[in-house]
């Protein structure tokens, strides 16, 4: 089953995901300059909305980090291990992953782990403790080691996945796809110039203290993201399903189910923070539409292919709204809509929503894909 979620938001005069130069992040579609959002950000702030909201108990939620010699280490120390022999002992077990720390102390690349996983490592570093210390790691403790990574219920792993080079076994792949954030409108970069004034500056004296221009835009951005559901629930099980008990099976789907409903409130409600103390675009979307189905998945940014233009017909957002209806219909009178078991939108405009299930808030959107999810 797949769940696929499109939302239309317009964004005030804004820089919410910069690049290298410190400009709006952009790109080419349909032959037009648009703004852009990356996936890698919007996934982020997702991640953000997770933690800063309680959403989930830290023990569902994983760390990306170079730094897991220094928390292997710092849970050693918190079991009263002495320093400089838990720093020795990780090192060894780490080598048995094939994650052995650089001289600086960080792994060669970021480490997505989950809280549940680095417990585990750090107590069977301790199980393994006079071993580690004054001879070669056992073949027994690498097996152990490797049976650790499954993941450990991190609801952020499971929908984002993780990849370790080195151990391409303990893999994890995505059950979530996230696509970059991009305008339906065609975009041009304008320049902020502005001053800053120092206070104590002599009164006899004239001119700014520092002087500066900054890039921004503003946008509406159709944004797209599907999860499939089985392998959320494959991946918050940790191990093949013929190897679960029926409970096991029962616990991975009951958190799938709220993996999902947590998904989609973050998703509708988690802004990137770029230049947000200086511009404030805290702007939810204006549409929300979710679709249920059993397999396949369209994203719908060709209905913004021709950027959309502001007229007499509505303004950006209304015309946004139908131009992503307009298309869905025209991909469901081709392709059909066999498999679609649910598609409610939510939308704060006026414009005719036609086939699809209109919704008068978020809780019910999320209620009516979690009642096809669960059934």
């Amino acid at each position: 089953m797949i769940i696929e979620l499109h939302m239309l938001q317009n964004f005030a005069p804004s820089c919410l995901n910069r690049d290298d130069t410190g400009a709006p992040k952009e790109c080419e579609f349909g032959g037009y300059r648009r703004a852009r959002i990356s996936s890698q950000c919007i996934k982020r702030a997702i991640r953000d909305y997770f933690m800063d909201n309680h959403v989930f108990s830290k023990e569902n939620l994983a760390k990306r980090t170079l730094l897991i010699r220094d928390s292997l280490v710092k849970r050693l120390e918190n079991s009263g291990k002495n320093t400089e022999q838990a720093r020795s002992a990780v090192d060894k077990a780490l080598s048995c992953l094939k994650l052995a720390p650089g001289t600086d102390g960080k792994t060669k690349y970021l480490v997505f782990a989950g809280e549940k996983e680095m417990s585990r490592l750090a107590e069977t570093i301790a199980n393994y403790w006079e071993q580690l210390l004054t001879e070669e790691p056992p073949k027994e403790l690498q097996k152990e080691l490797l049976r650790i990574l499954d993941g450990g219920k991190a609801v952020d792993l499971a929908l984002f996945g993780r990849m370790l080079a080195d151990l391409p076994v303990k893999n994890i792949d995505a059950a979530c796809q996230v696509s970059h954030a991009i305008s339906t409108n065609k975009v041009n970069v304008e320049f902020d110039y502005f001053t800053a004034v120092d206070d104590l500056q002599p009164e006899e004296k004239t001119g700014a203290g520092m002087v500066g221009t900054m890039e921004f835009n503003s946008a509406c951005y159709y944004r797209y993201a599907n999860v499939d559901v089985n392998q959320l629930v494959d991946n918050l099980l940790g191990k093949p399903r013929d190897k679960a008990t029926a409970d096991e099976l029962k616990e991975a789907r009951a958190l799938a189910s709220t993996t999902i409903k947590a998904f989609i409130k973050a998703s509708v409600n988690a802004i990137p923070t770029g230049k947000q103390t200086s511009m404030s675009a805290q702007n939810p979307p204006d549409f929300v539409f979710a679709v249920v189905r059993d397999s396949g998945a369209w994203s719908l940014a060709n209905a913004f292919a021709k950027p959309i233009y502001p007229g007499k017909d509505g303004d950006l957002i209304q015309q946004s709204v139908t131009a992503l209806v307009n298309y869905w219909n025209r991909l469901a009178r081709a392709y059909g809509e066999d498999g679609v078991k649910a598609k409610p939108a939510l939308s704060l405009t006026d414009v005719p929503l036609d086939s699809l299930q209109k919704v008068e808030n978020l809780d019910t959107l999320i209620t009516a894909v979690d009642r096809v999810v669960t059934r």
